[in-house]
C-alpha cells in the first residue's frame, strides 16, 4: 500500500545524470540538455569524453600522436565551456568532466552503473554506418538499465 503524503513539485527527477561527449555538434547539445536538467533538479552532472582505444592502437606513432592531440583539444574546449557556464550561475550544477580510454558504450554503461545514475544523455550519431551496426545510444537503449534521452 502506497503512502499518502504531500506532493512534491519538480523533486522526482534524477539526482545523478551521465552524459557523454565527443565534440560533435549532437553530443554538445546533449551537454547543454543534461546541465539544463542537472541545474532544474539539482542532480549531479558526470559528463564523459571517451578516447576511443582501438584507433589509437592501429594508427602509427604519428597518427595516435594526433589523435591524442585532438582529443586533449576536444577535452580543453570542454573544461572551458564548462567554466564559462559554471562561472553564469555558481553552484547551481555540481559536475565533473571524466576523461577515459575504451569503447564509448563499455566506458558509459560503467560510469552509469557505479554512480547508479538517473538518467544517460547522449547526442544522436551522424554516422551512416550507424544504421546498419547500431550507434552508442542505441546500444544504451537496448541495455535497459537506466533512461536515455537522445538529442537529435
Amino acid at each position: 500500500m502506497l503512502q499518502e503524503g504531500p506532493f512534491e513539485y519538480g523533486r522526482d527527477g534524477p539526482k545523478v545524470i551521465v552524459a557523454g561527449v565527443d565534440g560533435s555538434e549532437t553530443s554538445l547539445r546533449a551537454a547543454s540538455y543534461a546541465w539544463g536538467l542537472a541545474r532544474r533538479n539539482g542532480a549531479r552532472l558526470l559528463l564523459v569524453h571517451v578516447v576511443p582505444l582501438t584507433s589509437m592502437s592501429t594508427l602509427t606513432p604519428g597518427g595516435a600522436a594526433v589523435l591524442r592531440e585532438a582529443s586533449e583539444e576536444i577535452v580543453a574546449e570542454l573544461r572551458a565551456e564548462l567554466e564559462r557556464a559554471a562561472a553564469v550561475q555558481p553552484d547551481e550544477v555540481r559536475y565533473e568532466l571524466l576523461v577515459e580510454q575504451g569503447d564509448a558504450y563499455g566506458v558509459l554503461s560503467r560510469v552509469a552503473d557505479e554512480h547508479r545514475a538517473d538518467a544517460v544523455i547522449v547526442g544522436a550519431s551522424q554516422q551512416a554506418g550507424h544504421r546498419l551496426i547500431g550507434s552508442v545510444a542505441v546500444r544504451l537503449v537496448r541495455a535497459g538499465r537506466w533512461p536515455v534521452t537522445v538529442v537529435p
